[in-house]
């Protein structure tokens, strides 16, 4: 059976075993995207398996590994030894979270020439935390995310983890920013509402969630549900 998941042209997701935060089982998904050049670029690298490493190897060469943010790192140093030519691609501050691993680049908001013709970037700013680069597959219209929107089916938790999940603010269909990252944004809540409308303006059609369930229809009516926190009026 595929361990790669196609959901457009040259666009595939991987979904990997679940991995705890702070007690929560948290399911894990990566994007892999073949470029125009015929390279691989692949996003929050998951658990790497022989069955996956046989996929990549038919379809092109691993050249860019992406670190979205400071909590998705976990797998990125098994990829490069596995793939020890391809570049790996550092989110703000998740370099000094991990001086193990030799990032070689570090992404900002203009989208990186080997990519910039098959996909576009921001860094969604405003928080004191953390801030996660956002990617957007041009010829697909697929918006790529990992912790900005949380959307576990309701049936992912049990027991008092599922009450604390509906009070972060995680549980499909209505997932979002999780309650303590929204907090964050207290003072930047204008930065991020200029990140949102650049966001907003891409018009997708398909969002990658990492943790949860992928939004496959009306995801631009999603989206801005998904960000009502940060006051912004659709009709605007």
């Amino acid at each position: 059976m595929s361990e790669l998941i196609s959901i457009g042209h040259n666009i595939w997701i991987y979904n990997g075993p679940a991995v705890p935060f702070f007690g929560m089982p948290y399911t894990t998904r990566s994007t892999i995207i073949k470029l125009s050049s015929g390279e691989l670029w692949v996003h929050s690298p998951g658990k790497l398996t022989d069955g996956l490493l046989c996929e990549l190897t038919q379809l092109g060469e691993v050249k860019y590994l992406i670190s979205p943010n400071k909590l998705h790192h976990l797998f990125m140093g098994d990829w490069q030894e596995k793939f020890p030519t391809a570049t790996l691609f550092a989110s703000p501050g998740v370099d000094k979270k991990r001086p193990d691993l030799k990032f070689h680049r570090q992404l900002d908001d203009t989208a990186e020439p080997e990519w910039q013709n098959d996909i576009d970037q921001l860094i969604f700013k405003g928080s004191a935390v953390m801030e996660e680069v956002v990617f957007f597959h041009k010829k697909t219209s697929t918006l790529i995310l990992t912790d900005l929107i949380e959307n576990f089916h309701p049936n992912h938790f049990s027991g008092f983890k599922k009450v604390l999940a509906k009070i972060t603010g995680v549980i499909s269909p209505n997932g979002k920013t999780p309650i303590d990252w929204r907090a964050s944004f207290i003072f930047g809540k204008q930065q991020a509402r200029a990140c949102f409308s650049k966001m907003a303006d891409w018009q997708p059609q398909y969002i990658v969630i990492a943790h949860g369930e992928c939004i496959e229809k009306a995801a631009e009516a999603f989206l801005h549900r998904s960000f009502s926190w940060l006051g912004i009026n659709k009709a605007a």
